[in-house]
């Protein structure tokens, strides 16, 4: 019975924090979406305008 109780406790206790630590990536932001006329730039990390041809 103890050491069920003790496994259980184990087990709460790390599954959140591996959760967490899989979904977080440090500096990787993403962009939903530009305005109008503008594309993401991966250098800049940022919404430029759109050179067209």
């Amino acid at each position: 019975m103890q050491f069920k109780t003790l496994l259980c406790a184990l087990v709460l206790t790390v599954l959140p924090t591996l959760s967490v630590a899989m979904g977080c990536e440090r500096g990787k932001h993403t962009v939903a979406s530009c305005d109008a006329g503008q594309t993401w730039d991966d250098a800049t990390q940022s919404c430029v305008d759109a050179v067209s041809s």
